[in-house]
């Protein structure tokens, strides 16, 4: 049983978008991973959507560029939480799908993170699943450990090879 979706617009979203299904792999978290569009395919995104939660799907993840839709469309056709990932492209760069994702009107809440942040939202679909899943929280707890040992592994590093060797070494 998938407890994340993963839904995307266009393939070309796929490079980020993978980033999710990383986060969540590293939690030992199943999810599915689909494109559909909002603008080319409204009636098979709602689709989608609707079937998520009957197949035991707990948390979507949407991502999408420019105009940005697709978090919001998925959100209209659902209780579950959804997290929107702005991806970045065309003349503003990712600005304008943030801004399209932060600005749902009131009663359809989207979860946002940063442009091309789709690492975070399997982290924060994680987060949420954690809540009523001992073993996510724990495994959560392990990689949160883990990037604090790189942290300090890396300081050291530093500390002894000093700045230019620590930069030519990276």
């Amino acid at each position: 049983m998938q407890k994340v979706l993963i839904l995307m617009g266009s393939d070309s979203d796929l490079t980020v978008m993978k980033g999710a299904a990383d986060a969540l792999a590293e939690c030992g978290i199943s999810y599915e991973i689909r494109i559909s569009s909002a603008h080319r395919t409204p009636e098979r995104t709602a689709q989608i959507v609707k079937e998520a939660e009957a197949k035991g799907v707990k948390v979507i993840i949407a991502g999408a560029g420019l105009a940005a839709h697709l978090p919001g469309v998925v959100a209209a056709y659902t209780t579950l939480p959804v997290i929107g990932v702005p991806i970045q492209g065309g003349a503003l760069s990712g600005v304008d799908a943030l801004y399209a994702i932060v600005q749902m009107p009131k009663g359809i809440p989207v979860a946002t993170v940063a442009v091309n942040g789709a690492y975070n939202a399997g982290l924060l679909a994680a987060e949420m699943l954690a809540i009523a899943d001992q073993d996510v929280k724990e495994r959560l707890v392990q990689l949160r450990r883990r990037m604090a040992e790189e942290v300090e592994r890396k300081d050291r590093s530093l500390a002894e090879l000093g700045i230019e060797n620590y930069l030519v070494k990276k």
